[in-house]
């Protein structure tokens, strides 16, 4: 047992002060569609470190089991999974960022906590829109919150401003706003199948689209658009290249959602009541939905902050509901009012979800395709809601967890991946030595789906190749690094290529070459690597 020391209990105590005061920071738009910048909702700021209780593992019969990783010297919060192997994850409401290397037998439970390269001066936000790019640098936007140099703020900024990392050179480079925008902010995005970056404004239906050599913008078309703006709703990429929201400002008993294409939003149909407008165990409406996660089978799974959930076929453009969260403690059922999902191998999607609006405890629960079955939760789950967790994908098939404190937590799933899912390896060349570059080519290199989804507060989706080297003798693992992907589509089993480059390090000798997407790995090459 760990002594817990008193610069973690304070922020706990914190935080009942925080909720206490939530209702005054998530005023009521109901009147406000047309004043969306003056009366946006503000989501608590919670950047807690809560008493460090970890355990080597949580077990459910039911589900899988979590292990802590080694502890983050920061308060781990959005993190990206980078194409050398490593993961970049955000030191919150701060300018710094840290990459999670795995050890030499590929775990990331027993990795290596790096601090790399900090964004530009004034520019450290809280809840905002990150991607990785088909060049393998990653970009980040907006900002809730954003700390310019005297700590995370009380009041909502909605921040213009962003910054590109290039994991090579280590270093951050400014990313200027789209012409004429006044507010980025919580913003969702999506990367287009051709590899096209798009952002949202959050408080406008405002769409633009960045050009990663010149970072410059092009606004988009965002004609149809039923909702005053783009604020509180994610976008879920599906196989067509066209992408699906629900709509988080309807009113009444029912939800409603959009798809995008052709340039223009198209009517999705309604669906159970997922968004909030009508306020939670005596809240003001927070217009809150949760993550809709693209399935194994085409279609998409949707949550909210009501307790209902939702599942959408695209080829018939219609709804159904899906199964209830239940009551787990108190009197009030869960929901997801904000918060992560992620598409583990087994094709089930990891939740995390919490009672009423911004509130604790957390519960954990897999969604199957049929049912939502209860998992074990993470230490830190009854000091926290939904909001501030973050899950990614790892490519061990396991799902990372952060929650803005330094217990970081790896989520070891039961299940396996259908067979018909694996990335398959097409060309490559057999003969590779230390420091090579070389095109690989294959099918469904970028996953079934983005695997790891959130909303407009945070993005990390994993749909894009990695590729694992294996050491026959030594067992040793190391990531190549990919990079000029061919396209970002999911479910693709048309042929795409990426670009690899082999590390000076990668041990030499009969060694096997995987590709992964989305934690499934492709069947084995077996190749040589030879010394430079």
């Amino acid at each position: 047992m760990r002594t817990i020391a008193w610069r973690h209990l304070a922020p706990v105590l914190a935080w009942f002060v925080t909720i206490a005061a939530a209702a005054f920071f998530t005023t009521g738009l109901a009147e406000a569609k047309n004043a969306r910048t003056l009366h946006k909702p503000i989501k608590p700021r919670f950047t807690i470190q809560v008493p460090d209780v970890r355990s080597p593992a949580f077990r459910s019969p039911d589900g899988g089991s979590w292990q802590a990783v080694a502890p983050a010297p920061f308060g781990a919060g959005t993190m990206l999974q980078l194409t050398d192997g490593r993961v970049l994850v955000h030191d919150s409401c701060t300018r710094d960022w840290w990459t999670l290397t795995p050890n030499s037998r590929g775990s990331y439970a027993n990795g290596k906590w790096t601090q790399v390269a900090s964004m530009q001066a004034g520019y450290g936000p809280l809840y905002f829109s990150s991607a990785l790019l088909p060049d393998g640098r990653v970009v980040v936007n907006g900002g809730e919150y954003n700390n310019s140099g005297s700590g995370c703020p009380r009041n909502g900024a909605w921040t213009t401003k962003g910054s590109i990392y290039d994991p090579v050179a280590d270093a951050w480079t400014e990313v200027l706003p789209p012409s004429g925008w006044s507010t980025i902010g919580d913003a969702q995005n999506v990367v287009l199948p051709d590899g096209r970056y798009w952002l949202a404004n959050c408080c406008t239906s405002q769409i633009a689209e960045l050009d990663p050599t010149t970072l410059t913008w092009t606004n988009v078309p965002s004609t149809g658009h039923a909702d005053s703006s783009n604020d509180e709703a994610g976008w879920t990429l599906l196989p067509d290249g066209s992408f699906v929201a629900v709509d988080a400002f309807t009113s009444g008993t029912q939800s409603h959602a959009e798809r995008y294409f052709n340039n223009q939003w198209n009517d999705a149909g309604n669906l159970v009541k997922l968004n909030d407008s009508a306020g939670l165990c005596g809240s003001n409406p927070s217009f809150e939905v949760g993550p809709a996660v693209l399935l194994p089978n085409g279609k998409v799974f949707a949550t909210g902050a009501t307790n209902h959930t939702a599942v959408y076929t695209p080829s018939t453009n219609s709804w159904v509901a899906g199964p209830d969260f239940p009551v787990v403690s108190g009197t009030h059922p869960d929901g997801i009012a904000d918060g992560p999902g992620a598409l583990m191998p087994s094709g089930s999607v990891l939740l995390m979800s919490s009672p009423c609006l911004f509130a604790p405890p957390a519960h954990f629960f897999e969604y199957n395709g049929s049912s939502l079955v209860r998992v074990s939760d993470p230490p830190n789950a009854p000091f926290e809601p939904s909001f501030v967790g973050r899950l990614m994908v790892l490519p061990t098939g396991e799902v990372l967890f952060t929650d803005g404190s330094s217990d970081v937590e790896i989520y070891r799933p039961r299940g396996r991946a259908n067979k018909a899912w694996k990335p398959v390896v097409t060309d490559t060349p057999t003969q590779i030595k230390q420091g090579q570059r070389f095109r690989l080519t294959g099918k469904r290199l970028n996953g079934m789906s983005q695997a790891s989804v959130y909303g407009d507060d945070s993005s990390s989706a994993t749909n894009y190749p990695l590729v694992r080297i294996t050491n026959n003798a030594t067992g040793r693992v190391t990531y190549a690094r990919t990079y000029g992907f061919s396209s970002m589509a999911v479910a693709n089993s048309n042929k795409a290529h990426t670009q690899v480059k082999i590390s000076n390090k990668t041990p030499t000798g009969a060694s096997t070459l995987e590709v992964v997407a989305n934690g499934i790995a492709s069947d084995p090459v077996a190749i040589t690597i030879q010394p430079r």
